[in-house]
């Protein structure tokens, strides 16, 4: 809850100094805003590398059938959890009057210098050879290669812990810096408040179709099994992390009749597989995202399958710390729907303002895949 306290006050101080309209603030801001923005574009290929390739190394140490159904049913229930978002999202936003606002990056202010920091790798070569080496080393159970990949997934967990977390709020106040000199903040507050509560509702909803289904195929009152994961949920809307939440969602799926074997396997592993409501989030705020921003068109549902299937992959490689979802996201939203630095900066503003709402919902599903878990481990 620090950090998204930190967040409103860097929103506010950024308004603060576009509204004061002293040029060479606004452009120092934004200039600070514009080199740590590419900073996060260079770090994005190793978080994916490294956090996928060190998750992917390890399943080879289980059951292959149990780890084949745990993890497919996460991921299924990822997709759909997208899906049903971007249903949500494109029958709700353009209600909200968004189509007469327009948020281009540039448009007002630019920084004083540029500087440059490219990737040393795409985020689909990043992910290629991730899943290359993970299986790699499951298959070879290469002790060497493993420990290479453990460290280096613990190094970008610290930059992300130690570096780009901290610093988040100068950031956004950057973005709404600029924003603010250009005239277009209070529009885009208003649109994102809105949305913040439609994604939260989305969870919401999606927590009751998760249980509704696992209670049907396993026979049990859904609402009853929902109401034992409740500790749960406000666990992780204090933490803000499903890796932290781990014990008490053991805890709690136990207490809902899942064998201890069962649940002792797939909740630590649903805790970095299943992120139904990241991405619940992450579709919702691109579609609103794309909507106040001028230069973007929202994608038909077509198009945005794609996306939403790479969403589901990269969300393994997602970082247990605050935001660290977001920050696994990002090279999808670059790369697939070609997302700016300004486009980023407010994907990062709205993921993280609702983070703790989204990490609760994740947590809360692992309790209906391993209902379902645990079904299938009876058969």
């Amino acid at each position: 809850m620090k950090l998204i306290a930190k967040l409103i006050v860097g929103i506010i101080a950024g308004i603060l100094i576009g509204l004061m309209n002293i040029t060479i603030i606004t452009e120092l801001m934004v200039t600070v805003k514009d080199i740590f923005g590419q900073f996060i574009g260079f770090v994005i290929p190793f978080i994916i590398l490294f956090f996928i390739a060190s998750g992917v190394s390890k399943l080879g140490n289980q059951s292959g059938k149990m780890v084949g159904f745990t993890v497919g049913s996460a991921y299924i229930s990822t997709l759909l959890a997208g899906l049903f978002a971007f249903i949500v999202a494109i029958t709700v936003i353009p209600f909200l009057n968004t189509t007469e606002r327009s948020v281009e990056e540039g448009a007002g202010v630019e920084g004083l210098f540029a500087l440059e920091i490219a990737p040393l790798m795409g985020v689909i070569t990043a992910l290629v050879m991730a899943f290359l080496f993970g299986i790699g080393i499951a298959k070879t159970k290469s002790q060497t290669l493993m420990n290479v990949f453990d460290e280096g997934k613990n190094i970008i967990d610290l930059v992300i812990s130690k570096i780009i977390i901290p610093f988040l709020p100068v950031y956004i106040a950057g973005i709404f810096a600029g924003l603010a000199a250009e005239g277009t903040v209070f529009d885009t507050l208003q649109m994102f408040g809105i949305v913040l509560l439609v994604v939260i509702v989305t969870h919401w909803v999606w927590l009751t179709i998760q249980y509704v289904t696992a209670g049907s195929l396993a026979k049990r009152n859904p609402f009853s099994l929902l109401k034992n994961m409740l500790p749960a949920y406000f666990t992780a809307l204090g933490t803000m992390s499903s890796a932290a939440t781990i014990p008490v969602t053991l805890k709690q799926v136990k207490k809902n009749k899942v064998k201890e074997e069962v649940a002792d396997f797939a909740v630590p592993l649903c805790a970095t597989t299943h992120l139904s409501g990241s991405v619940i989030t992450i579709v919702a705020c691109a579609v609103a995202v794309m909507s106040v921003m001028g230069e973007y068109t929202v994608p038909t549902f077509g198009e945005m399958i794609p996306v939403i299937l790479m969403l589901g992959i990269i969300m393994i490689a997602a970082p247990g710390v605050p935001g660290g979802a977001i920050m696994a996201a990002l090279g999808v939203l670059t790369t697939m729907l070609g997302f700016n630095e300004a486009a980023m900066g407010l994907m990062i503003a709205l993921y993280m303002a609702q983070d703790s709402f989204g990490t609760a919902t994740n947590v809360t599903g692992d309790g209906a895949i391993n209902i379902l878990v645990d079904r299938f481990a009876k058969k």
